[in-house]
């Protein structure tokens, strides 16, 4: 965790000095000495979306008889889901089985045939099991089942809808025209764990790569999650902009209460990170013959302390040498010129800002500064 700078300010200027023209308001702030941990991230923005999610779709085409789940409900992998007619998937498949005993039955009693006729019979014995596989394997389609267990985002299918085939409308069973669903018939997502796509740009995304951590804030959030860059994309998209950016997915870390899928977040990833950095205000430096120095401050003395500097972050610059954790440094900043009463400089004639007379009827008092103001008054 970076520690947390302690700036102790010693005088102000909140008022206006009447004085030489040549003269200048300083106001001098001392800064204490700190280590802290820095980190450069590469940042953008995405949408919470579920870490798995999966659109099921029946394989077969029928008319749908059963819906057993609704949207909301918690399902175990294998679940069922949803079910089709089978009645003509069942005769498929008994079809099928026909013709594999009757196949099976031929190559037992091919033992006065010639090879050619043997090798053709073994063959339409294959192709009879393979038929009879595909029929088996199109009858379990017909049952829709959960491939993990998860909730149930939406279901798109309905008792007597046409599901699995090509779009448009069908004869139903009883005559009627039924719906035909070309979406997937339910939608199941892992509650709780979440993802973010972000797009980062080309110039970026070279110090990306899997592992690293970052940092997310939901829309609304006033506090930041945590996260792990599970993927980085290698092919580059367009933008809206026209630039080139790369799909980076973050994995938020843990399970995640109170967050919904659709919700838009920003994403601070971590592309390095330095520890037990010891830094002063940059403002605290100056340099002299080609040397830098500090004025560090030593109860109410000062001195001028040569330092060594490394690495500039933000509004800090590193200290690798000259001064320790707990010093404390001054900082000057040089404020506006003091003018003289009717001389100019920031102030105007008489020292008022924008130049002027004293407001209508000269100060409270009656015209005169009251006393105790500079420029007046005992």
């Amino acid at each position: 965790m970076a520690a947390v700078a302690v700036v102790l300010v010693i005088g102000a200027a909140g008022y206006w000095f009447l004085g030489r023209a040549d003269s200048a308001e300083t106001a001098t702030t001392v800064s204490e000495v700190t280590t802290g941990t820095f980190k450069q991230t590469v940042s953008g923005s995405g949408t919470l979306e579920p870490a798995q999610q999966a659109d099921l779709e029946f394989a077969v085409s029928g008319r749908v008889t059963a819906v057993e789940v609704g949207a909301g409900d918690t399902v175990t992998k294998g679940d069922v889901l949803a079910r089709l007619d089978t009645v003509s998937l069942e005769a498929s498949l008994a079809a099928a089985e026909a013709q594999e005993e009757a196949a099976e039955t031929t190559v037992a009693n091919d033992g006065s045939e010639t090879s050619t006729q043997r090798a053709a019979n073994e063959a339409s014995l294959a192709s009879a099991r393979a038929d009879v596989a595909q029929a088996q394997d199109d009858l379990d389609a017909a049952t829709l089942t959960a491939t993990f267990s998860g909730t149930v985002a939406s279901v798109s299918v309905a008792v007597g809808d046409q599901a699995g085939g090509s779009s448009g409308a069908v004869p139903g069973a009883t005559g009627t025209t039924t719906t035909t669903t070309s979406t997937a018939a339910v939608t199941l997502v892992k509650p709780k764990t979440f993802v973010v796509d972000v797009d980062v740009s080309a110039a970026d995304v070279t110090d990306v790569e899997e592992g690293l951590q970052a940092e997310i804030t939901p829309a609304d959030a006033t506090e930041a999650i945590f996260g792990t860059v599970k993927d980085v994309g290698k092919v580059a998209e367009t933008s809206t902009s026209g630039t080139a950016t790369f799909p980076v997915t973050v994995s938020v870390t843990g399970k995640q209460e109170g967050l919904y899928a659709g919700t838009s977040a920003d994403v601070s990833i971590v592309v390095k990170q330095i520890a037990d950095v010891l830094t002063v205000p940059s403002q605290a430096l100056t340099t002299t013959g080609g040397k830098t120095y500090v004025t560090k401050v030593d109860g109410s003395t000062t001195k001028k302390t040569a330092v060594t500097v490394g690495e500039t972050y933000g509004a800090s610059t590193e200290i690798t040498k000259g001064l320790a954790a707990g010093d404390k440094v001054e900082i000057a900043a040089v404020g506006r010129s003091r003018a003289p009463g009717g001389a100019g400089g920031t102030g105007g004639a008489g020292g008022f800002p924008g130049g002027g007379s004293p407001p209508s009827g000269g100060f409270p008092s009656g015209g005169q500064p009251p006393a105790g103001f500079p420029g007046g008054g005992s």
